[in-house]
């Protein structure tokens, strides 16, 4: 078995699971990713501008779910969970294709992010060229 660290937090106006849009080209807001103290090391080389893959842990999603409607599409047939992005899975780990538009100490706010208040960030990454292309 393995533990994962929170390294901190989204500060977001989305609230509740109504709140939020199902993809980040769906109308989502900036947020905050709030880090913990012992993390600013960590953040120095981040730079506004850059792209970034947000990895959250989506604590309010469902664990025991294995087959899904497509964007809760009801005229669409189910499909295995892990052909969707749908947040309900076993392990409901969130990626958030993102751009960095303030640093501010342990607090980085981005672009677009679909998570709800509150969630746990556990990592953040650079996109890479291939997911800059993609987006």
């Amino acid at each position: 078995m393995f533990d994962l660290k929170p390294i901190g937090k989204v500060a977001s106006p989305l609230a509740s699971l109504a709140d939020a849009p199902r993809q980040a080209d769906e109308g989502a807001p900036a947020a905050w990713l709030v880090f913990e103290p012992d993390m600013l090391e960590g953040l120095r080389d981040l730079k506004v501008g850059d792209e970034v893959v947000v990895v959250t842990w989506l604590d309010r999603a469902r664990r025991d779910v294995l087959s899904v409607r497509p964007r809760g599409d009801a005229s669409r047939p189910p499909e295995g969970v892990f052909s969707t992005r749908a947040p309900h899975r076993p392990n409901p780990i969130g990626l958030h294709h993102t751009t960095v538009l303030a640093i501010d100490g342990v607090r980085v706010q981005v672009t677009s992010l679909e998570a709800l208040d509150g969630t746990p960030v556990i990592d953040l990454k650079p996109a890479l060229a291939a997911d800059v292309a993609q987006r």
